[in-house]
């Protein structure tokens, strides 16, 4: 059964918020194949990530926090897709919930936010990377206009076995 959904605020990212948002992705680094990465990082070492997304522009970071407490329950971020100039329209999203923030709402609430920041700026296209399986990622996505545009077979390798990732993507 879902949890309860809580009133959250969703705003920019900001470097005081460094700790909390490496945390989460911390979590999902140790714990899960949501994310290929396999070593954690500090703070530091995400501080470069942090500061690639503006509070304008095509790379943007959302936080949604708890109004009570300020607790950071989530991210969503819109980054480059690929390094090329032609690829410049185009951006890889993603979010990242809180292990305890789940099935509140706080996804939906960050893409809200994040596309309607989006929505301003020369931006074509939207592409997401979901690992298999991830039902509750595809359908988020599938809410928000995504379509499925292929699945890439075995092609990361974490805790000792291969996954696929379902590419989706979105027109601005």
């Amino acid at each position: 059964m879902p949890s309860e959904r809580v009133e959250v605020q969703v705003r920019p990212g900001v470097e005081g918020d460094l700790d909390a948002l490496t945390a989460i992705y911390n979590h999902y680094v140790r714990e899960t194949a949501i994310t290929f990465d396999t070593a954690i990082f500090t703070p530091g070492e995400r501080r470069p990530w942090l500061l690639s997304h503006p509070v304008d522009g095509p790379y943007r970071l959302m936080v949604a926090t708890a109004p009570d407490s300020q607790e950071i329950l989530g991210y969503a971020t819109s980054s480059p897709y690929r390094p090329k100039a032609a690829y410049v329209t185009s951006v890889e999203t993603s979010v990242y919930v809180a292990p305890h923030a789940g099935r509140r709402g706080v996804g939906t609430l960050l893409y809200d936010a994040l596309f309607e920041a989006l929505a301003g700026e020369d931006v074509h296209r939207a592409y997401a990377g979901i690992a298999q399986p991830n039902e509750a990622s595809a359908r988020l996505h599938e809410r928000f206009g995504f379509r499925h545009a292929g699945t890439f077979r075995e092609v990361g390798r974490k805790f000792g076995r291969y996954w696929d990732v379902a590419w989706y993507e979105k027109e601005l």
